[in-house]
């Protein structure tokens, strides 16, 4: 599930094609650690193009760089990173089903990537395209299901983890929602969207904590 609109793809190329950068995953991966901000920018860029899941933990770390470009880019690569499944029949199977979300059609969306997740069960992105489409079909247990699957794979998906909270809410569970949002925000702590609906939660528990004594 996707906690909120990343950063535009376009911006992302604009960026890396601004100026001269690294060309390829290893310089991008040591430009990352460059003390430039610039270098850093172009860097995370670069990863959204050739970026594997192995670089996934230090773009990451990215999320929490000073330069706020850095972190919105690394944010943004994270997302094309996880979706690039390796397979070029199943990223092609993908697109459809992201479009069919796009359409509105969810239950042929859920079909779609059923049959991904049965091709390539270890394709994260493909169990967390299910869960959020399950979520909008008001399939809420199916949805945490599936959002343990990506967890299982895919450990820093802070997408999936503000998917938890999301599903808690409509569970009516608002103190399990936000140690969900909280456990997202320590992945990535630009989510402002979760953040608010974090300190939101924090009130309404103290609230009621205060009308129970």
């Amino acid at each position: 599930m996707r906690a909120l609109a990343a950063l535009p793809l376009v911006l992302v190329v604009a960026v890396a094609a601004g100026a001269a950068g690294p060309r390829g995953r290893s310089e991008a991966l040591t430009a990352l650690e460059s003390r430039d901000a610039e270098t850093r920018r172009l860097g995370a860029a670069e990863l959204a193009q050739h970026g594997t899941m192995q670089d996934v933990p230090r773009l990451a770390g990215a999320l929490r760089d000073p330069d706020q470009f850095v972190r919105a880019i690394a944010e943004r690569s994270l997302w094309e990173v996880w979706s690039r499944s390796g397979d070029t029949e199943i990223d092609a199977l993908f697109a459809n089903g992201v479009q069919e979300m796009s359409e509105g059609l969810g239950e042929t969306a859920v079909r779609t990537f059923t049959r991904i997740i049965e091709r390539k069960p270890d394709f994260a992105e493909g169990w967390n395209k299910r869960a959020t489409v399950l979520y909008t079909l008001g399939e809420y247990q199916k949805s945490l299901a599936d959002c343990d699957e990506v967890m299982k794979r895919n450990p820093h998906h802070f997408g999936a983890l503000s998917g938890y909270g999301m599903i808690y809410l409509k569970l009516g569970d608002p103190g399990r929602a936000l140690g969900y949002f909280e456990r997202a925000l320590a992945v990535n702590p630009n989510l402002t969207q979760v953040e608010e609906t974090a300190q939101a939660l924090r009130r309404l528990l103290i609230e009621r904590r205060k009308n129970t004594t």
